[in-house]
């Protein structure tokens, strides 16, 4: 027989619902039972608001990504609420057991270490077998880090495309930038410190003729907003202060950018033709690149004899 999966969940468990401003101390009614999604600071912990804070005050647990860095936020606003780690290496067995503490009626949090939950960060499944299991899920808007980011870019906002993390290697990352390179919108990605420098570089070979914004350190003490075309931005890439948190937020292609620069195109062609067959690289190309079949075709047989892919052309 299957034993019952344990529940943390006591309704006496948060016996003080309350939450500090200063020296004001205000009182926090219990959270209503279900999975609350609660936008916390990106950087500067003074960017909550009144409601995060009485949720995350009211509610039986909150479910973090770091409980060491979600400690400093409670321990700013003297919150009580029991943290339990909610994160992509122990959601598999910690999910369950949320779901057991919601079937038993708990108020429930659901917090990423900054910003809004389930924006690159884990909670998609948890959320999804909430709403299933007919749970209320409620969110708790606030602090994004990729609005914050396009607000001060100082590009186009009416469309943007949110790419996330671009990948690590130069590769793959060079491939995904040829394919974001058809869509006319802005673009916001996350980067780490480490591969900032690189990624920009890919950028100016791929999106020269546009602007871009890097944000480092968003709301933080070093916040830092440097503007200007990507090339310009790529070419003092290694004077770049990497450390921190990164966004990269690109200007939509031109009005004239209606066909894919070669430099693009091979980029784009050698990474299919690794994979696959010229016939799959060439119809991928094509797709997306606004040039003939043809000439794509051409090019496609000529880089498949530079990389020695031994791929067949059908």
């Amino acid at each position: 027989m299957r034993a019952k999966a344990s529940s943390l969940y006591s309704p006496d468990a948060a016996s003080s619902r309350s939450f500090s401003i200063g020296s004001q101390v205000l009182a926090a009614p219990k959270a209503t039972p279900g999975l609350h999604l609660v936008a916390t600071p990106i950087g500067n912990l003074a960017d909550i608001t009144l409601r995060a804070l009485e949720t995350l005050a009211g509610v039986d647990v909150i479910a973090c990504e770091d409980t060491r860095i979600t400690r400093r936020l409670t321990e700013r606003y003297a919150i009580s609420a029991e943290l339990v780690p909610y994160h992509e290496h122990n959601a598999a067995l910690a999910r369950p057991k949320i779901l057991q503490q919601l079937a038993d009626g708990a108020s429930i949090a659901l917090v990423s270490d900054a910003g809004t939950p389930l924006i690159s960060d884990p909670g998609f499944k948890l959320v999804r077998e909430a709403c299933a299991a007919g749970y209320k899920v409620i969110a708790v808007p606030g602090a994004s880090s990729v609005l914050t980011a396009l607000s001060v870019a100082a590009l186009p906002t009416d469309r943007f495309f949110f790419e996330g993390f671009l990948p690590a290697k130069e590769h793959a990352r060079r491939t995904r930038l040829a394919e974001l390179a058809r869509i006319d919108a802005t673009l916001v990605m996350f980067e780490s410190g480490n591969r900032v420098q690189d990624s920009l570089r890919d950028l100016a070979a791929i999106m020269a003729g546009r602007n871009a914004a890097i944000c480092r350190e968003l709301t933080k003490l070093h916040e830092e907003i440097t503007r200007g075309p990507v090339a310009e931005l790529a070419a003092a890439a290694d004077a770049l202060e990497t450390r921190g948190e990164f966004v990269l937020v690109v200007g939509p292609p031109p009005d004239d950018a209606g066909v894919m620069d070669q430099d693009a195109l091979d980029e784009l062609l050698r990474a299919q033709l690794v994979r696959g067959s010229v016939k799959d690289a060439v119809a991928h190309a094509v797709e997306l690149s606004g040039r003939s079949r043809r000439e794509v075709y051409a090019r496609a047989l000529e880089l498949a004899k530079t990389i020695g892919s031994g791929n067949g052309q059908d």
